[in-house]
């Protein structure tokens, strides 16, 4: 049975990936192995990429292969308006709905007492050097920040804070409306709610 190690080696690695029991990564894991040899070197490529090349955007702490995420390259959004997410999941999850044509901030984590995560632990404090200089933020200067965090305690803790940290900026803060359910993950919740939740946020 020497032969089949590298198998039991490869389910066993795929199971420390979220939401793929045993089951799962033994179809998976045999996919592969029946697939030409192409696949498992595109895969075995596109890993190492996404490690050796995807870093934080200089601008909005989006993961990025580049200096600057293409959201912020572009010259079509709304760059006065920032929309401030946990994760970049959480971003993408916006853009999936079509509704927001503004530009993002992301804090890579919300505040968490009871895991120990405070402010200092988060992308806080690029964000306010981006409220506070037009050119942090490319030139253009903020109007507004929506803080579109999920309404958890923890989601809701981090709102309260960059309110309280914001509000003496003049810049308006609002938070995406109760159309993303309490307790819910923004990366979970369909278009139609987030589409929702987005136009009718309120302010805070």
């Amino acid at each position: 049975m020497d032969h089949t190690e590298p198998i039991d080696q490869l389910i066993s690695t795929l199971t420390r990936l979220p939401g793929i029991g045993e089951r799962t990564a033994s179809r998976l894991a045999f996919f592969i192995l029946d697939e030409p040899d192409r696949l498992a070197e595109e895969l075995s490529e596109a890993l190492t990429a996404v490690k050796d090349e995807v870093g934080f955007c200089e601008r909005c702490c989006n993961l990025t292969g580049e200096p600057l995420c293409s959201i912020c390259r572009s010259t079509d959004r709304d760059h006065s308006t920032i929309c401030v997410v946990a994760d970049t999941p959480d971003l993408r999850a916006i853009e999936t709905t079509g509704e927001y044509q503004g530009a993002y901030h992301v804090l890579h984590g919300i505040i968490s007492p009871l895991e120990g995560v405070g402010p200092d632990d988060l992308r806080m404090g690029e964000l306010l050097e981006r409220l506070e200089s037009a050119e942090a933020n490319g030139g253009e200067a903020v109007e507004e920040v929506i803080v579109a965090t999920s309404p958890s305690v923890d989601g809701e803790a981090t709102s309260l804070y960059l309110s309280k940290a914001i509000n003496p900026l003049d810049v308006e803060v609002s938070r995406i409306a109760s159309g993303v359910p309490i307790g819910g993950n923004l990366e979970h919740t369909d278009k139609s709610t987030l589409s929702r939740a987005l136009s009718e946020r309120r302010e805070l």
